[in-house]
């Protein structure tokens, strides 16, 4: 007899709501994770509930106003959805798919739980970075085990470590900026951002950054860009520490006054479309190029809940 098997999705979170209040909840939790900021308790948790807490959570709730689309926060809406179509299409194999939040609801020991309930023997975890980092994967797997640490009987376990490489999410990559490219025409320069995390994690062992350069030299060699089509950012860093270089908000302008007036924009790291996107990439980053005195900017959606991400997280499950 076969075993009853499951599949859970986790991605990093949301807000509930763009409020103040909500997204106060959920930088606190985010931010107190050891695996995002590594700094000494003492140090920072003090910095963190009198300075940052009361500051960010203002201005983020502002920015999460922009992108929150009929109610609902795109990045959950995107997650739901991609767990609801690849429930779909696994469903002739009768393998039942959820998803979680590593920060927010619902919580990745709510849905062990849940598998637990319905019988699960067998699960597969499937963390939606395609490239690993210690601040974002390790997250998952860590709180995995704090859940599984609180069952009598948990499954037999699969966790999906990184699909940076896969063929399928190249091909994924590859095949929308070309479809970009036939929409809106191609512009000078095709940039890969990627979000950034501290200089100082790589250094102690994160393969983050050898996972972003290989996806990107990858979809450059399936596109046949020579150098100067081409280039890798790194976006969204935060304090005063060094972050792995070169940064999107350096590079812009920079790239205006080696005459480039157009460009195309990409975040391979994001398998959906959330506030680090819609809002950073889409808007703030785009205003800054045109305002640098750039011509035309154009943001590449992720890939979201099509067909051929399903697809992807399909082979990667199965």
């Amino acid at each position: 007899m076969s075993k009853k098997c499951g599949v859970l999705l986790v991605n990093l979170g949301t807000p509930e709501q763009p409020s103040k209040k909500h997204v106060r909840e959920f930088l606190r939790d985010f931010l107190s994770d050891k695996r995002v900021v590594d700094t000494s308790r003492w140090i920072w948790l003090p910095i963190l509930y009198l300075i940052i807490l009361p500051i960010r959570s203002v201005k983020v709730a502002k920015l999460y106003q922009k992108i929150w689309t009929n109610g609902e926060s795109p990045l959950r809406f995107y997650t739901q959805s991609q767990s609801e179509k690849l429930a779909q299409k696994l469903a002739h194999k009768n393998i039942q798919v959820n998803y979680a939040m590593t920060y927010g609801k619902p919580s990745i020991a709510e849905q062990l739980q849940q598998f637990e309930h319905d019988g699960i023997e067998q699960l597969t975890v499937l963390p939606l970075y395609p490239q690993y980092s210690v601040s974002t994967t390790a997250p998952v797997f860590d709180q995995l085990s704090d859940a599984i640490k609180q069952q009598f009987n948990f499954p037999e376990l699969h966790f999906i470590h990184n699909y940076h490489d896969h063929p399928l999410y190249i091909k994924q990559l590859v095949d929308s900026i070309k479809h970009s490219w036939e929409i809106n025409g191609r512009s000078e320069c095709l940039v890969f951002s990627f979000h950034g995390i501290p200089k100082r994690y790589v250094t102690l062992g994160d393969v983050y950054q050898q996972h972003c350069e290989k996806t990107v030299s990858l979809v450059v060699e399936c596109l046949q860009l020579e150098t100067g089509q081409y280039k890798l950012c790194y976006q969204s860093r935060v304090g005063r520490e060094e972050w792995l270089k070169p940064y999107l908000d350096v590079s812009l302008p920079d790239m205006v006054k080696q005459g480039i007036e157009s460009i195309d924009i990409i975040s391979p790291a994001f398998s959906c479309d959330c506030l680090e996107t819609l809002e950073e990439l889409a808007i703030e980053n785009r205003d800054l190029f045109l305002a640098s005195g750039g011509k035309a900017y154009h943001y590449i959606p992720c890939a979201n809940d099509n067909d051929a991400q399903i697809a992807l997280f399909a082979d990667l499950v199965t």
